[in-house]
């Protein structure tokens, strides 16, 4: 039971988005190809001039993709700075960081690179790739998902085995519980996924196995009330959030489609960009395209059931204005 648990918070992909410079159109663009037949991308974020950044929960490491290329190549070795299988990636240009959740999913069969234990944020050089900071999850029962960054730098992550939102302040090397709800903890599987701030100050979340979306109100950094939002429709395995624009969000869901999340008051309309996708992990905004990661995860825990993964692995180009 714990390890079905465990493999149900390792589908909770942590989908990062940022918006970026102006590109081409969507329907100019082709997907891009993740080499090798064991890349299972977990995240994707832009940088400020429209480069891709992606992990991999089998391979661990970063690989990216310059403006204009066909192809992903790899950047980050796998392993480096004592990094274990990639997770959730975030590109703040303001400090020149890429910010990556490292954890060690060896338990489930997963070795990945390295040989560190537990969950860490942890912090590269956006430039160089050269590692800055490593901060472990206190406690125990971690996994480290996905993450966004306030205007002064502070950096707030989802936690998706325990029911808390962490932050890590500018200067700091040490994680700090911000914020731990009950209403974050589904029946069973994983909790908290997806997180970005609104237009409004505030932070959204979602939670993967409980297919639930809720805002945490933000006074003076310190943690207001968590409200459930009531969504227009069921979520099926919401996965990472990324704000476009005000409340206007974009969130991928793992049952297969990339949407536009609109928030009005406790109420939020879920619109269906595209579907059909390969159980999509990640997105990043460029200009008025998405690019959409099909992480494909069940054919990394469930081989024996879904067969291999389809190769090559895709990032996808989706439309969706600006």
């Amino acid at each position: 039971m714990q390890k079905a648990r465990w493999i149900s918070a390792l589908l909770a992909i942590a989908v990062t988005f940022t918006v970026c410079a102006p590109h081409l159109d969507a329907e100019e663009l082709k997907a891009i190809a993740v080499p090798g037949d064991r890349a299972f991308t977990e995240s994707i974020t832009a940088g400020p001039d429209g480069t891709l950044y992606m992990s991999s929960l089998a391979s661990g490491g970063i690989a990216r993709v310059k403006p204009g290329a066909s192809k992903a190549e790899a950047w980050i070795a796998p392993g480096a700075f004592e990094s274990r299988s990639t997770f959730g990636v975030f590109a703040d240009a303001k400090s020149n960081t890429l910010w990556v959740c490292s954890n060690d999913v060896s338990s489930l069969g997963v070795a990945g690179p390295g040989a560190a234990t537990d969950s860490h944020l942890m912090g590269f050089d956006l430039a160089t790739g050269e590692g800055k900071i490593s901060a472990q999850f206190p406690g125990k029962n971690n996994l480290c998902n996905d993450m966004t960054v306030a205007s002064n730098g502070t950096v707030y992550v989802t936690n998706s085995l325990t029911p808390q939102i962490l932050q890590l302040k500018p200067g700091r090397k040490a994680l700090e519980v911000w914020v731990e709800d009950q209403q974050f903890q589904p029946p069973s599987g994983a909790g908290l996924d997806g997180i970005a701030f609104g237009g409004d100050g505030n932070i959204y979340v979602n939670t993967f196995n409980g297919g639930e979306f809720f805002r945490v109100e933000v006074k003076g950094g310190m943690p207001g009330a968590v409200t459930k939002i009531a969504t227009s429709r069921p979520l099926k395995l919401p996965d990472g959030l990324r704000q476009v624009n005000g409340d206007s969000f974009l969130m991928a869901e793992g049952s297969g489609s990339l949407d536009r999340v609109t928030v009005l008051g406790d109420k939020a309309t879920i619109e269906t960009l595209e579907d059909g996708l390969k159980e999509p992990t990640a997105v990043a905004k460029v200009g008025g395209t998405a690019w959409v990661a099909e992480g494909q995860l069940s054919h990394l825990f469930g081989e024996k059931d879904n067969g291999p993964p389809h190769l090559p692995f895709e990032i996808l180009p989706v439309a969706i204005g600006n």
